[in-house]
């Protein structure tokens, strides 16, 4: 029995091992707390991490700092600035980079010992809920949608909690932002209330949540593929091969036969 598995698809995803650079992952969770354990496929710590992201930095005024800061005006971005939550908010920002490095690192090893592994999983399931198949997608087609709409281009992909996370959060961060109102009044002309309509705390979240979606979508959609050619290439192996096929010309010690 083997003590790893490569891949396990359910209807509420397909989880999988892979490799990731830990520099990449600790950059997404650089810049947005928890994007880098969603990409690990930890989904429900990624969520967590997500959450107090999102609250503490409300809370601290961080990004509307920011914004005076951009904007030249120093003063102001310190006062505004809540030191309390400041205070909880740097040891956890370090954690979400810390962590997200390490598991990364971590998983890479697991990655090793399965690596070599024949893949040997359902590639079929039927509930009464849904349907689920493995198949092979179009990897830019799923970073486009979810550059339009973050969780897009994971329901493409049938990876149904990340996309229902996704989704929540963007409801969530345009309803506070007001993006769309102010995008609305743009287009009609109208700078002054479009520019004091949105709300530029909420608004930074954005860039962050769409960009980290659209990448996870895509680098996900690649290994799909990749795990939907593994799959079968074992199956046609097991299936199909020969017993006496020589798959190389070379013998055990690397000498032509």
């Amino acid at each position: 029995m083997e003590r790893r598995y490569q891949a396990v698809l359910s209807s509420l995803g397909t989880s999988q091992i892979t490799y990731r650079r830990p520099s990449t992952v600790a950059w997404w969770s650089a810049a947005f707390p928890g994007f880098g354990h969603m990409l690990l496929n930890m989904h429900l710590k990624g969520n967590i991490l997500f959450l107090f992201e999102v609250i503490i930095n409300v809370n601290a005024n961080l990004n509307l700092s920011m914004v005076y800061t951009f904007s030249g005006q120093f003063e102001m971005a310190k006062s505004i600035l809540n030191t309390r939550w400041i205070m909880i908010y740097i040891p956890f920002y370090i954690f979400c980079i810390w962590d997200s490095y390490r598991s990364a690192m971590d998983i890479n090893k697991l990655y090793s010992l399965t690596e070599h592994q024949p893949v040997h999983m359902p590639v079929f399931i039927m509930k009464n809920f849904e349907l689920c198949y493995l198949d092979k997608r179009i990897p830019f087609v799923a970073s486009i949608w979810s550059l339009f709409l973050p969780g897009l281009g994971q329901l493409y992909n049938r990876r149904t909690l990340t996309a229902f996370a996704f989704l929540v959060w963007t409801l969530v961060i345009t309803f506070y932002s007001r993006d769309l109102e102010s995008l609305q009044l743009l287009f009609g002309g109208d700078f002054i209330h479009s520019t004091g309509t949105v709300n530029m705390e909420w608004l930074l979240f954005i860039p962050s949540l769409s960009f980290g979606a659209a990448f996870d979508a895509y680098v996900t959609t690649m290994e799909y593929n990749k795990l939907f050619n593994s799959e079968q290439k074992e199956f046609l192996h097991e299936e199909w091969q020969s017993d006496d096929f020589k798959r190389s010309f070379l013998n055990e010690n690397g000498e032509l036969h």
